[in-house]
């Protein structure tokens, strides 16, 4: 589905998206006509799903962040996942293996909001147990 040039391409993207064909195209050694139909091709093949802005931890250092582990009961996964995605809190959903069948990356704009969504997942029937950890500083690799 992918090649080497390709994955090259999705890391220069995932630094930054807005670099121009141009740029991406000298950084990889190949013509900006190149850059633009791997950029379409992955894009209508939905490799690429979107693009987004990343914002530095601190420019809203007012939400909360945080990771929850969640055990899942027998052969309830799909059901929880279908579940999580309707929660706007979860910024993401891992699949692990381990202790945790699932990490769930949480964002909500105030600690009574997490306390909230804490509950109500929680709650969701599947879930054997959760731990949760809140996020206190991000450090840029």
């Amino acid at each position: 589905m992918i090649d080497e040039l390709d994955r090259q391409l999705i890391a220069l993207l995932r630094s930054d998206s807005r670099t121009p064909a141009a740029a991406l195209a000298k950084a990889l050694k190949v013509s900006r006509g190149t850059v633009q139909n791997r950029i379409d091709r992955l894009l209508r093949d939905s490799v690429i799903q979107g693009f987004t802005v990343k914002t530095r931890p601190d420019a809203e250092a007012h939400r909360v962040r945080a990771v929850m582990s969640i055990a899942i009961e027998g052969e309830r996964s799909g059901a929880v996942v279908r579940a999580l995605k309707g929660f706007p809190e979860a910024a993401a959903i891992h699949t692990t293996n381990g202790r945790w069948d699932l990490i769930v990356e949480l964002e909500v704009e105030t600690l009574a909001a997490f306390s909230a969504t804490l509950d109500t997942i929680r709650q969701l029937e599947g879930i054997a147990a959760t731990e949760t950890s809140i996020l206190l500083a991000t450090q840029k690799l």
